[in-house]
Parts: structure tokens; sequence; C-alpha cells
């Protein structure tokens, strides 16, 4: 199994665990916090989304779809805060918006040979490991710990658990 391989299916359960975290939340639900001071979903899924797009474009600039015009300034720590439904995208948006970027990603790592994913991060993203591989593979991890917050606001909501 090749390196992007590995890393492909390595991104499947955060994935699924994220579909399967979201298919029954309403646009209000995305917006119900865990916890007083804590990230609501709607607000998350922006900043992994982001995320994600400017992770894989350091490694591939033109890479990933563009995000929607003002996306960026949507979803910062300052925005954070807000519990304000016009602030957000709706479910509907995000989902397809992380679809899109994730296909992105997935179609650049599928082009990568193990000897370019073994080559040092570029500087700027290097937080996520050493190697271009680990950009990609980090993803997986950074999904998977929001997802895992998201089980508590589904709790809280009083949905059954998944897993």
């Amino acid at each position: 199994m090749s390196l992007a391989e590995h890393i492909t299916a390595s991104l499947q359960l955060p994935t699924t665990v994220v579909n399967m975290y979201l298919e029954d939340l309403t646009d209000a639900e995305i917006l119900v916090r865990p916890f007083e001071s804590m990230n609501h979903i709607a607000w998350q899924l922006g900043h992994l989304i982001q995320s994600e797009h400017f992770h894989v474009t350091q490694v591939a600039p033109d890479a990933m779809p563009a995000l929607p015009e003002g996306f960026q300034e949507r979803h910062t720590k300052e925005t954070a805060a807000s519990d304000k439904p016009g602030d957000f995208l709706t479910k509907a948006e995000y989902v397809q918006l992380m679809h899109a970027q994730r296909e992105a990603s997935l179609k650049l790592l599928a082009t990568l040979s193990d000897e370019q994913l073994s080559q040092p991060a570029p500087e700027k993203v290097n937080y996520l490991g050493s190697t271009v591989g680990c950009i990609f593979a980090g993803e997986a991890t950074h999904w998977m710990m929001h997802a895992g917050q998201w089980a508590v606001i589904r709790r809280k909501l009083g949905k059954p658990p998944l897993f």
C-alpha cells in the first residue's frame, strides 16, 4: 500500500463520523454550544474547512476550489463568540464546501508519490508534521478531534450515541 493509499484510508473514518454526526442535525442545532465558552458546530465546520483549504494549498497552491468570498472572515477567533444564525452558513452549505474541499484534497493526494509525500512539509504548516504526507494525515486527526466535541453536543440535544 502506498503512502497516499494509507492516508486516504485514514481519512475515511473521520469523514464517516463527521457525516453521521451531522446527518440529523438542523441549522439551529449546529449553533448549540456544548458548554458556554466552547465553539458550536457551525463555527467549527468553517474553521475545519478553511484549515484544510489552507493546509493543502501550502502543498499545491492551485489544488483546492476557492472558498466563498468572506468565508475566512466569518470563521475567526473573534466570530466564534457569535450565536447569530445570519453570521454562519446553513448546514447544507457547510457540508457542500466540506465535501468539495475533501474531494480536492484526495484528488491531489492520489497524484503524489511516496517520495513526494516524504518531502519536508512546507514551513507554514510543519506544525502538522515533518513531511508533506503529514499535512494530509493531519486532517484526519483535526476533523476527528472536532467531531468528538460534536458527540457532546449531540448528547446535550438528546440525540442517540452513534458509536
